[in-house]
This record gives C-alpha cells, structure tokens and sequence, in this order.
C-alpha cells in the first residue's frame, strides 16, 4: 500500500455532440445548475446532486469479482459545506447509507472518504453517492479510488477499421488526438486506424499510426489491427468502430479496470446505445443462439431501476454464448487463441468472443452513442453474410454444435422468413450463402475479400434496391385484416402468406412500410405486394408476391439442406479443421502481404 490513489471510475460529463442526456450522468434539485463549458456544477443551499445515473455509479460487485479491491475511497473536488452520502444498493434488500456525513471542501480542493472498513460486507454491490449544498458551493470532479498498486500497466492499442468514410474516421482521431493531450494515461494508449479503403489521408503521430490495407472486410481490418499492436508490443486490444462516438474518459475506466484485472481472460465490451435516442439501449452484450440476442435492448438508461437491474444482473456469470460487439471491445492479446475467423463482415466478433472462451463483462458508462438500428441496413447482401456466419458458428463453436438438425434451422428459418416478404432475390443470395458453407472453410480462405461475391450479389439485386420515389408515391390496398381473424391468421401461416393459395397476389394486400420494418413478419401478413420507404422518404423499392420466384429458390435451397443432412460429418470435419488454419495469425500474416 502507499499513499497514492488511483482514479479508477472518475465522473463522466454531458458533452455535446455525443450525449447531453442529463439524467445519464447525475439528477439535479433544488437551487443547482451545470456549466457544461466549465464541466462544473454550482448550487447555492439546498441545492441538491444525485449520482444514481447510469455513466456514474460504481458497480463494486463487478470489481471485486474481476479484480478483488481491499480498500475504495470517494474524493470529491470542488469547493463549499455538504452532506455527502453514500448509498450501496441490492436487488433483494433495501438500500442503505454506508456513509453519512457533514463535510468541507476547501476551495479549488478534494475531500476523500475512505470506504474500506465497509468492504468486510458481502452484500455491497452497486454504490453511488449523493450532495446537499448547505451553502455556496461547486463541484468539479469526483473519482472512485484505490491506494492498492495494479496488477499490471496496459499497453492499449486502438483498432479501427474504416472504409470510405473519411469524415467519421477523421472526427474519431481528432477527438482520441485531443483527449491524449490531457490523459494522465496518454503513454499508454495508441490509436492503430487500419485503412481498408485506402482513401482516409489521416497524418501518423507520437499517438496515431494509420495503416493501409486490403480491402478484407471487418475481420480482416480488425486481424490487421491486432497484428500491427502485436507488433508494437502492446499487451491489449480495443476494437473499436470508426464512427464509434464514446465519452473519451471511457477509455480510462477500461484501462484502470484492465489494469487490475486478476485474470487475463477479462474482456471488456461497451454498450450500445441509439444514435436518434442516446437514452436507449440498443444492446448491453448480447447472445448467441440461432441468433442473436441483445441484451436488456430498449432499456432506459435515465430510469435508475432499469440500470440497476441491468447492472445487478450483469454482475453474475454469463453463458458461455455471450459475446461483445465490435464497436467497442477489449481484450487481452495474449489470451487470444482464435484470431477473427474471414468473414468479411457479420459474425466475425461473435465467432470471436465464443473460440476463445473470454471472460466479457461491462462497465457503467462504457457506451458508444451511435447509429444501431442495424434493421435500416437489412440487405439481400447482409442476410447472405449472416445466414453463412450463422451456420458456421453451429457448427464449429463450442457450446453451439447441436448437429445437422440445428443447422437445417437455422437455414430454413433465414429462408422462410424471406419468402414471406416476398424477398426473392434476397432467397437466391441466401441459397448462395448455404452453398458457399457447404463449399467449405477453403471458400472462404480463397475469398477473405469477398470481391468476386460481392460481385455477383450485386447483379442478384434489380427489384431491392433502392431507387427515387416517383412523383405519385404508392397508394396502400387493404382488402382485409389477416391478424383479426384467427381463421386467417392461420391459413396465412400455414400457406406460407399466400404462397400456397391460388391467385393470392391479385387479391393479396398492397402495404407500404419504412425502411425500419424490412424484416418484420407481422405487417407483412396477407400482403402480395410491399413497398418499402427510406427512412429521408426519396427512396423506395416494391417487391411482388410470385410462386415461380418462390418455387425455384425453395426447390434449390431445400437441395442445399438435403446435402447439409446427409454430408454433415464430413462438412463438420472440414470446417473444424479449416476454422482453426483460419483463424491463425499466419493465415493473416500471408493475406495482408498477397
């Protein structure tokens, strides 16, 4: 022990241009106002500050499980005379004051709270603390500390993978350049930018090294990335997207965290919040099973009891099928067995997660604020990229293998559920991704770039695609209610919407739905033709109810499941041997020198 303390968790602010939301950061009553220029708040008496946010409790639970703490404190800064109190809380018991007390902070200075003598209990969980100004006061600032020495120093190496987008992956260096400027950990952070375009110009720095690449996709950019700060010798990596927008002292909290860790296959993965709604969250870590399933979606971060409930629950063990996106995720190297499996894109950061068997927790306030209606970029071309990445992992994760007949699911679930939207090309992109899997790992060794089948989706795509909306948009036809007789609803079901019945596509419904809505099934009932709208309104594209299109593409997909049935054994010895050759860091090595 020694006399100096470390900030593991000190506050994050409001900031403009990545999340203002108030209450995400701290609740204010009474005579209390924010400057968010200053980045300080000033009450007069009675002026009151409640921490119980979402970016700004201290999940004690998740820190003694990682990392083991014998001593915490709370030092606030600032200026005035308060009641400070602080509160633990639990998902079964009541709340309680573990401190309460009148204190001074002296101008421009700190008060620390030493809170160790309350470690000795085993029902701390979730802390956080509260201020009553009993006259003129501000704060500036406020940390949980630890005098106890970290186990290690990180060396943390950012990765991003960018693509044509210049303008996002200039304004994410500009902002990491800035933060590095005032960081007490600056030394140890690096930004790695892996160029997959060849088209972002940024300039190298002391903390900034672009690098072009290939074109290989997500996976191949983020195996870029981890090769470069392999080479730089740094002991852990943070993937992060290129428009990843996060409160950059978020970066601090995962290195504190790392550094503290007791087991090197921690991982960190940070949440995911929408961009047109930075309250919300989109996914706090999700899981794998058939498909994916984020967890506590739609959660409001302003309501304390759902972020509690979020943070009690995700204190304890996860499923072995947990995984962390890629916006956001780091991870020791050395713990790394399976580098990112080609991909291209989709799946790559599950596949990633499950092989190597990471111990992923979250952090409060460790979130990106960013466009996550992932339902907007639905696409014949992303649906053939899951629909593949989706069988491999059944059928060579751990803890996902569940034999031929799972896989046979998974496929006709991805292909009935285009059939019923009358999305046709979209079926021949999908009969394309069963048989480039049946093909084996050695098609995707041969095609890590993905050009010569990005190639030939596009020429699928005619009908879905995107095109100006005419002076006259379409007009809806109703002729009836398939979900308010239950008669209908199933005869629509059980014929497939319309694909069994003669002559449905001249009386079938004619809807029109937003883009958000392209892969909902319960608007697309007893509709034989659907148009689909931009999200800015100047686009559309109109699909049509056809038993021909439907015949063809179910005759050829149920010949592709018929050959997964009967050749699985082998398809499953080759895929177990070819994912381990895959995912290596001399398959990398030898594409990125090709």
């Amino acid at each position: 022990m020694t006399d100096r303390h470390y900030p593991i968790q000190s506050l994050l602010w409001p900031e403009l241009g990545v999340s203002t939301e108030q209450h995400i950061y701290f609740r204010l009553s009474g005579p209390a106002g924010f400057s968010s220029s200053r980045r300080q708040i000033e009450l007069t008496k009675g002026g009151h500050i409640a921490f119980d946010t979402a970016a700004n409790l201290f999940n004690l639970r998740k820190w003694n499980k990682h990392c083991g703490l014998d001593d915490l404190s709370l030092r606030i800064d600032g200026a005035g005379r308060f009641e400070i109190t602080v509160f633990q809380t639990s998902p079964v018991l009541s709340w309680e004051r573990i401190h309460e007390d009148i204190a001074v902070i002296p101008d421009s200075g700190s008060l620390r709270i030493d809170l160790t003598p309350m470690l000795q209990r085993t029902d701390l969980s979730v802390l956080f603390f509260t201020l009553t100004a009993l006259d003129d006061a501000i704060v500036t600032g406020a940390a949980w500390e630890t005098a106890a020495e970290p186990r290690r120093t990180p060396a943390l190496s950012l990765a991003i993978t960018t693509f044509k987008r210049e303008e996002a992956v200039a304004a994410s260096v500009a902002r990491f350049e800035a933060f590095v400027q005032t960081s007490p950990i600056a030394e140890h952070l690096h930004l790695i930018v892996v160029d997959n375009g060849n088209s972002a110009s940024l300039a190298a720095s002391d903390h900034v090294t672009p690098i072009v690449n290939k074109n290989l996709g997500g996976s191949g950019g983020f195996a870029r990335g981890l090769f470069e700060a392999q080479r730089r010798g740094s002991t852990h990596c943070l993937f992060m997207d290129d428009d990843a927008l996060i409160h950059m002292p978020a970066l601090e909290r995962t290195w504190w965290f790392l550094s503290y860790t007791k087991n090197l296959d921690v991982a960190v993965s940070g949440g995911l919040t929408r961009a047109d709604a930075r309250w919300q969250v989109w996914e706090s870590g999700a899981v794998f099973d058939r498909h994916c399933f984020p967890q506590w979606h739609n959660f409001d971060l302003r309501h304390f009891p759902s972020v509690l409930a979020m943070e009690h629950e995700g204190s304890k063990p996860k499923p072995a099928n947990f995984y962390g996106g890629w916006w956001y995720f780091a991870f020791a190297i050395e713990r790394v067995r399976n580098w990112p499996f080609p991909f291209f894109v989709r799946g790559d950061d599950i596949s990633f997660s499950i092989a190597n068997k990471l111990d992923i927790t979250t952090l409060p306030g460790v979130m990106c604020f960013q466009d996550a209606d992932f339902a907007d970029k639905e696409s014949l071309t992303t649906l053939y990229l899951d629909m593949r990445s989706h069988m491999v992992h059944h059928i060579v994760l751990p803890y996902l293998d569940r034999g031929r007949f799972e896989v046979f699911r998974v496929m006709a679930w991805f292909f009935m559920r285009s059939m019923i939207q009358c999305h046709y090309e979209t079926l021949e992109a999908l009969n394309l991704a069963a048989e480039d899997v049946l093909k084996g790992p050695q098609f995707f060794a041969e095609n890590a770039d993905m050009a010569a089948r990005r190639a030939s989706l596009n020429a699928l795509r005619k009908t879905e695609s995107w095109a100006p909306v005419e002076a006259m948009k379409p007009q809806e036809r109703r002729r009836f209610d398939p979900h308010r007789s239950r008669f209908r609803h199933w005869l629509l079901k059980y014929s497939l919407n319309g694909h069994l019945l003669p002559f449905f596509r001249l009386f079938g419904n004619r809807i029109v739905l937003n883009a958000g809505q392209r892969g909902q099934l319960h608007p697309v009932w007893g509709a034989s033709s659907i148009t689909y709208i931009s999200s800015d309104g100047e686009q559309s594209f109109t699909v049509q109810h056809s038993k021909l299109r439907a015949y063809r593409q179910g005759i050829r997909m149920l010949r592709n499941m018929v050959t997964l049935l009967t050749q699985y054994d082998q398809l499953r010895s080759s895929w177990l041997s070819g994912y381990r050759e895959l995912t290596t860091k001399s398959f990398w090595a030898a594409k990125f020198d090709e």
